[in-house]
């Protein structure tokens, strides 16, 4: 699985192909992980995979004939393989922006964060301790043996070694490499010559920014030489202080090598979702620890509104003809993702162990019992309430890094579905999530869209039920002449869809006409408990998520799912 797509409107794979086969170049059924292969009997599965089989049973995904085509296809026999399979792709699901004892304001062994994350369904995980002069210097090197540990520990488990960059004149972000023998050294170099810690360089500075654009090229560089296979970056939490600016981050996404975008997306949705859980019951403090305000490094354009979450989202993403749609726009691919930030988990019983000297040992002693439910923490564990499904070619570190590439990516909270497959097709052809459907101008076009609803409770212990679903359309009108914009005013949603089942599949389909110019549409759904007017009006989203509530905002009462888009391209 070494290869690599150059994605996007533009540049793309598999969304410019007639798609009859089924992507044969992935794995066989055989070389699956054991609980995803139901030619293996229950009994012949350790603990962890047949917890693993029952999640995946629970949500309607082993032996339930998601084969090349759609979500609904008829349940076949429970031989039938490989699963998780929609339109030729291996569903997996993961978390980008993970702590353990080697962050210096974390507490978990990596082994606890993995076999954690194995245990809610989470098929890929990236370990992303904070950039810093201590674990430049030693922790970079020092979890590497726990993460090789994890990985033979849980073999149904990808498990990436990264670090959360702190990117010179912005905010933070997810850097992982695909494992190697030059993994840890070139985690090194990075984070001891680009990280804006190490290097003092966190001020809103052209120098700064600069030197940020310099670390994704050395990152590039590395792949070009050989050096590793691949890298990914991720912005994370991008809006929480207001300090990546729009033309920082469009600076980001333009940096390639060898045909490869380093910088591809951001989260959609932080972590911390536990942290708005009203005191006496959580910390009482904001969803997504997003309770800021602007500072001497934000950037100046950005509304008060922008420091909180809508729905548990960032603004960026939450807001229909906003930033993110001000950068699909331009034509140009830019993903979201959701995760755990996972530092220290609500109603854990874990603290830190006794002794130990975080600036001489590069990590804190391993975590003992603490006698008591914490429940003034904002996390939760890996795949607990947010997840990332990536659409891979097979199970391995590079079909995921190239299914997020391709941006083949939608996320959830609180499991509000359990699948979900979207086509755009015409002319004989079509794409899916982050691929572009070419065709001859005046082409009829549909988009369709097949939905798994929630297959069994979720982790809170109820069933959450799916209430609507929203389809956001724009227009592609070209690279901006103002790099700084985050509006994009042609985006819109334009079809609701009410659902009105609590368990199955339901097909949705949008019927976008005959197209004469270049489009983008992307899916939102909802459970329906908390909406709003959206912050560009009613004409644009008249039932959007709400801005989240300083102090009083349970996660587990507002759920929402999100889509990567696809583009329509006539000519």
């Amino acid at each position: 699985m070494g290869h690599s797509h150059a994605h996007g409107p533009h540049q793309h794979g598999h969304g410019d192909q007639d798609h009859d086969d089924d992507h044969g170049h992935g794995r066989s059924a055989a070389e699956l992980p054991a609980a995803f292969d139901t030619s293996v009997p229950d009994e012949a599965l350790t603990p962890e995979q047949r917890s693993r089989r029952s999640l995946l049973r629970r949500a309607g995904l082993l032996g339930a004939g998601l084969a090349a085509g759609s979500v609904l296809a008829s349940p076949v026999s429970a031989a039938a393989s490989p699963s998780r399979r929609t339109n030729g792709f291996l569903w997996l699901a993961g978390d980008h922006h993970i702590h353990t004892q080697y962050s210096n304001d974390g507490k978990y062994r990596v082994v606890d964060q993995v076999r954690q994350g194995a245990k809610h369904g989470m098929d890929w995980l990236v370990i992303t301790d904070h950039g810093n002069a201590t674990h430049a210097r030693i922790g970079v090197e020092k979890v590497n043996p726990d993460i090789r540990e994890a990985r033979d520990a849980y073999a149904d488990t990808l498990v990436f070694q990264g670090l959360e960059w702190n990117i010179p004149g912005a905010e933070h972000g997810t850097v992982f490499v695909h494992p190697g023998r030059n993994e840890v050294s070139v985690l090194k170099r990075f984070e001891t010559d680009y990280d804006g810690s190490v290097k003092g360089a966190g001020d809103s500075t052209p120098a700064n920014e600069a030197l940020a654009i310099a670390g994704l090229g050395f990152l590039a560089d590395q792949i070009r030489r050989r050096q590793v296979e691949d890298v990914l970056m991720l912005a994370n939490h991008p809006a929480r202080k207001g300090i990546d600016s729009p033309h920082e981050i469009r600076a980001w996404r333009d940096v390639t090598g060898g045909g490869r975008r380093i910088a591809v997306g951001m989260e959609g949705a932080p972590g911390h979702q536990a942290a708005g859980i009203a005191k006496g019951l959580g910390m009482g403090r904001a969803r997504g620890l997003y309770d800021g305000s602007p500072g001497a490094n934000s950037f100046p354009g950005y509304p008060l509104e922008s420091y909180r979450t809508w729905g548990g989202f960032d603004w960026m993403t939450a807001t229909v003809g906003g930033l993110w749609d001000s950068l699909l726009a331009e034509g140009k691919p830019w993903w979201i993702t959701a995760n755990s930030d996972s530092h220290n988990v609500y109603a854990d019983t874990a603290v830190r162990g006794p002794g130990g000297d975080f600036a001489v040992d590069g990590r804190h002693a391993d975590p003992v019992y603490g006698g008591k439910l914490h429940l003034a923490e904002g996390d939760y564990w890996p795949g607990y309430y947010s997840r990332t499904h990536v659409g891979a070619d097979g199970f391995g570190y590079a079909a995921v890094m190239d299914g997020i590439r391709a941006g083949r990516i939608w996320v959830d909270h609180g499991q509000l579905i359990s699948g979900l497959d979207v086509r755009v097709a015409g002319g004989g052809r079509w794409a899916t999530l982050g691929g572009a459907l070419h065709v001859r101008k005046g082409t009829h076009v549909t988009l369709t869209v097949d939905l798994a609803l929630a297959g069994g409770p979720n982790w809170a212990g109820f069933v959450p039920e799916l209430a609507r679903v929203d389809v956001v359309q724009g227009d592609v009108t070209g690279p901006v002449a103002d790099r700084d914009t985050f509006t994009a005013p042609t985006a819109r949603v334009v079809k609701s869809y009410e659902v009105n089942r609590a368990s199955g599949t339901v097909r949705l389909t949008y019927d976008l006409g005959r197209v004469d110019h270049p489009v983008y549409v992307r899916l939102r759904g909802t459970d329906g408990n908390r909406t709003a007017v959206g912050p560009m009006g009613a004409a644009v989203d008249p039932a959007g998520p709400a801005i989240d509530v300083v102090g009083d905002a349970d996660p587990w009462r507002d759920l929402w799912f999100y889509s990567n888009p696809v583009w329509v391209l006539p000519s």
